[in-house]
């Protein structure tokens, strides 16, 4: 059996030039669009066969499978599939900027929705496509065969829009891919304008004034993509890159807004999203981010899209920061993405990156050589009728011999013979003449040639005058284009944001709010915010702040912005930073996270002065540092501006002496310190000099016996108080007056009656307001929450009043002071009306609800189902605290006890 010819090939050879071809196949012929029209060959194919079928902008609608055959049939021998898609896109008004079919039906929507089958839809050329074909008859660009050599197919369309830039493109080749982002038309006109006016000017040859043009001439122009979604562009460093390079990176934002709803809640609502992203993805995936957690401030989603424009609403719980949940869905869904920029095009079949000036000069000299092949053509044309006119003209001149002559000759061939002998004409004149109707001999038919003649010879002066000039081609270039910019150019849909941020510090997403820090002995910090704990009345039992291990206190409780800066200072004297944020957060009751998990601390390093700063960038002045054996100084605040993670020196010590306060100060405070046997001096800040970070200090007071330091703070206005706080529980407030200003280094005067026994030692004193809050912790983690202003004022050398009930094995140890809290965040205890000798309250969250004589806990529900201002709603409550009943309280939002007016002893079940 004859086998054929066997040809010894090697494996690596063929293997290399089979995947070469194959490789130049797609780049070529499939991925890459030309750079001269912006098509890739499955789009050009498409236009061409639409209009060599008639099917144009003023024609009827046609069946895309009628188009889809006519292409498969005669251009593309590819998938039916792929024509179809392609064909769909060009008629989406959310993938081109300026569509270029005209699809009637379903061709899919931004949801992600697929085109309906392709006998269902029908399409025809849009005008503006028309434009791309226009002239494509009069040989202004080249022919090939098709894939079986029996058609011919426009290498390149005419393309009298910048179409490359226009409407973008993507694709993905073999080792490479393109992604041109689209553009506004009337820009690009202005952008091109400008280059052509540059080289009309140039007094050598026009394309050298190209080189002269930089990027930042046509991006005053071009502003940037111009997306069909609309949406934002942020960042405008990478976008200049892109241009200038032809690669590079845009960042894409949703374009939203916040509105305020009836019930006091907020809603952020999407209107438009960027670019190639899918409406139901994004819907999808803010419902995962609530489900896991990670959104736990909506309330609600909804899709209000409809024929009037896209509406994402995105609504919120009442506890919610609109700006930083909006932060949070730029950073986690594609309502914020990236556009990749690769401006990949073939050049003479090449391909090549192309930066913006570049893309534009190819797109004039593709314009250039069209306007040249089509003058060309029209002159020829022009030539040639102005021939046979003349022809008629001779004849008209002599039309009796013409007419002999005919008349005498045999056939028409021997008239035809006579008439170019004898004459002088040529074979298409002595046609023309054969041909021309005995009514032309009238005397207006003869004025109508003569005219036309007339207008045929001017013709031709101009088009030869426009191909010796390339400056006047040039100027038509810039006409035809700013006429299409008239016909068809909008406005810029997407909006330029450049000097907007393009990423997201985690700060950004971060709600801004005030917490509370609290630290005990062995070391365990959290965060909670300052609403978490319950006001009351002084003399309250308070409610659990932390679940402490045994023999572990709650040493510190500090108030802050959870975007502050919070500065850690150690008994050592070194000083360590973290964000407030940064801080884990945990609930009221729960024990925290142990510091050094990540704060770098040494061994048996202790903190015990925590400070915050907004920004060191916009916060002036001061921190006062003063130890326990009195020593006190001044560092700038800027100093503390880059703390290392290992921590820095703030203050040298004393053998024996620890840093215990840190103090914010303006530059002309003054200070009022206070000891735990209850000695006070107050002296101005100045009497302090500035240090650097290594100083030890000066002395500030002078002490008694073993007394040693108890506080510090600054007075910020003398019409405030100093609030002094016992270990006992003890406390009052005194007025500022009645501390008299001293130089630094005395013994001061008292601030406390001396009967410490039934008091205790100063545990710490604050310059406070009546408007404060202030929070007391007590060493068994027992928390409460109450006013300043609940407290009365006392004269200095008294012991003020029981602050707060402690067990007899308990101690206050720390307190913390909440400026200015929220009306709605703060419970208040009505008293007992006459006659009632007691009462029972019940707190839920923040709020007292109401006052029961006989409190039914099965009728709680029906009580804040009717409380207009109730702090929770089913939405705010998880699916644990859900039933069918509505929402119910837990144990740790209810708070039960006897009110006597003084004070909450335990109730009947032995809880508070």
């Amino acid at each position: 059996m004859d086998i054929g010819t066997i040809r010894q090939v090697n494996i690596d050879d063929e293997m290399r030039d089979s995947y070469l071809d194959y490789a130049m196949s797609v780049i070529v012929a499939r991925a890459l669009p030309d750079a001269r029209d912006g098509m890739k060959p499955v789009h050009r194919r498409i236009l061409y066969a639409m209009h060599d079928m008639g099917i144009r902008a003023n024609s009827s609608y046609k069946k895309s499978a009628r188009i889809v055959g006519e292409v498969l049939g005669k251009y593309h021998p590819h998938g039916d599939g792929a024509v179809y898609d392609a064909m769909a896109r060009m008629a989406q008004d959310f993938s081109l900027r300026y569509m270029l079919v005209d699809g009637q039906g379903n061709f899919g929507s931004i949801d992600g929705d697929s085109p309906a089958a392709m006998r269902y839809t029908e399409a025809r050329l849009s005008r503006i496509a028309e434009e791309m074909i226009e002239d494509i008859d009069r040989n202004t660009v080249d022919f090939i065969d098709n894939f079986d050599g029996s058609l011919q197919e426009p290498l390149v369309l005419p393309a009298k829009l910048p179409n490359l830039l226009l409407n973008g493109t993507s694709g993905i080749a073999v080792g490479m891919a393109t992604n041109i982002p689209p553009h506004n038309l009337r820009e690009l006109t202005a952008a091109i304008t400008f280059m052509i006016d540059r080289m009309i000017a140039y007094e050598g040859d026009p394309d050298e004034a190209v080189a002269d043009i930089t990027v930042d001439d046509l991006m005053e122009f071009v502003k940037g993509p111009d997306f069909p979604t609309g949406a934002m562009i942020v960042g405008g460093a990478e976008l200049k890159e892109a241009y200038a390079t032809g690669k590079g990176r845009i960042v894409m934002r949703a374009k939203s807004h916040i509105e305020e709803m009836e019930s006091g809640r907020f809603r952020i609502v999407v209107t438009e999203i960027p670019y190639q992203v899918n409406k139901s993805s994004i819907l999808e995936r803010i419902a995962e981010l609530v489900r896991d957690g990670r959104l736990e401030t909506i309330a609600n989603l909804r899709d209000e899209s409809d024929r009037r424009g896209m509406a994402i609403a995105v609504e919120l719980k009442r506890s919610a920061q609109p700006r930083t949940v909006l932060n949070r869905l730029l950073k986690y869904t594609q309502l914020q993405t990236t556009f990749g920029v690769q401006m990949l095009a073939l050049v003479n079949g090449e391909p090549r990156t192309l930066s913006l000036r570049r893309a534009l000069f190819l797109y004039i000299d593709h314009r250039r050589n069209v306007i040249r092949r089509r003058s060309e053509y029209e002159l020829g044309k022009a030539r040639a009728r102005a021939h046979i006119l003349e022809g008629l003209l001779l004849a008209l001149a002599d039309i009796d011999d013409i007419i002999k002559t005919i008349r005498g000759a045999d056939d028409t061939d021997a008239a035809r013979a006579e008439l170019i002998g004898r004459f002088n004409l040529s074979e298409p004149q002595a046609n023309a003449i054969l041909d021309m109707q005995l009514r032309r001999l009238a005397a207006l038919e003869r004025q109508k040639i003569e005219d036309e003649y007339r207008q045929i010879r001017e013709y031709i002066e101009y088009l030869e005058d426009l191909l010796r000039s390339p400056r006047k081609i040039l100027a038509l270039i810039r006409d035809d284009l700013q006429g299409l910019a008239d016909k068809y150019g909008d406005d810029r849909r997407t909006e330029l944001a450049l000097d907007m941020m393009t990423s997201f510090e985690e700060s950004d997403l971060v709600r801004d709010e005030e917490v509370l820090i609290s630290l005990t002995e062995r070391g365990y910090i959290k965060r909670v915010p300052a609403i978490a704990y319950r006001s009351q009345r002084r003399g309250g039992k308070g409610v659990t702040g932390m679940t402490t291990r045994d023999e572990d206190a709650v040493e510190h409780l500090y108030s802050a912005g959870s975007l502050d800066h919070i500065l850690f200072f150690t008994d050592q004297g070194k000083v360590y930073a973290q964000r407030a944020y940064m801080i884990p957060e945990a609930r009221r009751e729960a024990k925290g996270t142990l510091i050094n998990a990540f704060l770098a601390l040494q061994p048996e390093e202790y903190i015990t002065a925590i400070a915050s700063v907004p920004t060191f960038d916009k916060t002036q002045g001061y921190f006062v540092l003063c130890t326990h054996k009195g020593r006190i100084k001044r560092v700038p605040v800027k100093a503390f501006s880059q703390v290392r993670s290992n921590g820095l020196i703030a203050m040298s010590l004393d053998e024996g002496d620890y840093l215990g306060w840190v103090k914010h100060t303006t530059g002309d405070q003054d200070l009022i310190l206070v000891t735990r046997g209850g000695q006070s001096i107050r002296f101005n800040e100045n009497d302090v000099r500035v240090m650097g970070r290594n100083a030890g200090g000066v002395s500030a007071i002078r002490f008694r016996d073993e007394d040693e330091m108890a506080a510090m703070d600054v007075i910020d206005d003398d019409e405030h108080t100093l609030l002094v706080v016992t270990e006992k529980g003890y406390g009052k407030r005194t007025s500022l007056s009645e501390y008299t200003l001293q130089h630094r280094y005395g013994y001061g005067i008292r601030t406390l009656s001396t009967n410490l026994e039934k008091t205790g030692p100063i545990i710490d004193a604050r310059v406070v307001s009546p408007d404060d809050g202030l929070t007391l912790i007590t060493a068994g983690g027992i928390a409460l929450r109450t006013e300043v202003s609940t407290i009365n004022i006392y004269s200095r050398a008294t012991s003020g009043v029981q602050l707060m009930h402690l067990a007899e094995d308990d101690a206050l140890v720390s307190i913390a002071i909440v400026t200015s809290l929220p009306e709605e965040h703060t419970g208040e205890m009505v008293k007992p009306e006459d006659g009632h000798e007691s009462e029972t309250m019940v707190v839920m969250g923040d709020d007292v609800l109401d006052e029961l004589d006989d409190v039914d806990v099965d009728e709680l529900d029906d009580a804040l189902l009717d409380e207009e201002d109730e702090l929770l709603d089913e939405e705010d409550l998880g699916d644990e605290d859900l039933t069918d009943e509505g929402p119910l309280l837990s144990d740790e939002d209810i708070t039960y006890g006897d009110f006597d007016g003084d004070e909450i002893d335990p109730g009947s079940d032995g809880r508070y």
